[in-house]
């Protein structure tokens, strides 16, 4: 019996010994990797020494030669037939130019044969006169007399109908409009058909297409133009603003003029002419001698005007009031003082 249990023992020894010996012979697990420490890169900010200079804001554009004394012509009566538009833009015409005509009909037939009562009603008249020589032929005189003056009357009539049929220039200048209208179509009163000008009075006249960038622009203020690449340099004054434009009621009228500014420009300036177009600067506002800062580098939120300065390595907010602000340029008036840095808007 005792022979079994050391039996026993040893087999359960033995078990445990090759238990042992099987886990020594498995592969070891590897162990896991530590990540790789990384190095926080350090932010490189686009950095603005705030100093002083000058700041100007300013208004460049094309602007375009027009008369500044310009004459419509119009038809007073309508229903009538347009025989005919006799000029074309560009034409130089002179006083007394016909510039359209109207169908005449039978006018020119009529006046004709008008002509001929008037000088029938004369001879008449005549032959009374040299044949009486008592005074009762007196009223026989005066009814011939009356012929001739109602001949005349109606002969004047028709002269005038057949001006009335006649566009004719009241002055020399140069044709800037005319109207579409066809031969045959029935004419409108007071409906322009031809507008000449006048190429000595010249003006130039800008239409923005935002009316905030005419802002500041005041009568009277000096203005740089040139004319053509090679021109040279001419002083202009703003003749009217939106804000000095004459009252309208033509509401188209009215829209162009909030938008338009007219510059005069001296008389008989090379290549000034109607049509041509001069490159016109005017300087609205100029800050000498104070802080400037790119316009990147301000930045607004709610209402809120602020920068951003470098403070050691990071950056902090700072409140300032603005100034004078242009396409690439703002005036700080406080919150900056010069020699900071400000970030730029990145």
């Amino acid at each position: 019996m005792k022979v079994n249990k050391i039996a026993s023992r040893l087999v359960l020894l033995t078990g445990v010994l090759f238990i042992l010996a099987g886990c020594s012979l498995l592969p070891k697990e590897e162990e896991a990797l530590k990540p790789p420490l990384v190095k926080p890169v350090k932010e490189n900010f686009e950095l603005y020494e705030v100093k002083k200079g000058t700041i100007t804001r300013k208004v460049s554009a094309m602007a375009t030669l027009r008369s500044s004394k310009t004459t419509s012509y119009f038809f007073k009566e309508s229903g009538h037939r347009l025989a005919g538009l006799l000029v074309k833009s560009g034409d130089i015409v002179k006083q007394g130019d016909v510039l359209a005509e109207l169908e005449k009909g039978d006018l020119d037939t009529k006046i004709a044969l008008q002509k001929l009562n008037v000088e029938k009603a004369q001879i008449a008249y005549m032959q009374v006169k040299m044949t009486s020589s008592s005074s009762d032929q007196e009223l026989s005189i005066r009814l011939k007399a009356i012929d001739v003056e109602a001949a005349q009357l109606q002969l004047s009539n028709l002269q005038a109908e057949l001006a009335k049929t006649k566009l004719t220039a009241d002055a020399d200048g140069v044709v800037t409009f005319v109207s579409d209208a066809q031969q045959g179509n029935m004419v409108e009163a007071f409906n322009s058909l031809v507008v000449v000008s006048d190429p000595s009075k010249l003006q130039l006249f800008y239409e923005s297409s935002d009316s905030g960038t005419l802002a500041g622009i005041e009568v009277g203020m000096n203005v740089e133009v040139k004319f053509g690449s090679k021109g040279s340099v001419v002083p202009g004054k703003v003749l009217q603003t939106p804000s000095s434009a004459p009252r309208t009621d033509n509401k188209q009228q009215a829209e162009r003029n909030a938008k338009t500014i007219i510059i005069g420009i001296p008389e008989g300036t090379e290549g000034a002419e109607i049509g041509a177009s001069g490159d016109m600067t005017i300087i609205v506002e100029k800050r000498d001698n104070v802080l400037i800062i790119p316009r990147t580098g301000l930045r607004s939120y709610l209402g809120r005007d602020y920068v951003q300065v470098l403070n050691g390595e990071s950056r902090k907010e700072v409140d300032v009031e603005k100034g004078l602000v242009t396409a690439t340029e703002v005036e700080i008036r406080t919150g900056l003082t010069e020699g900071q840095n400000v970030i730029l808007n990145n």
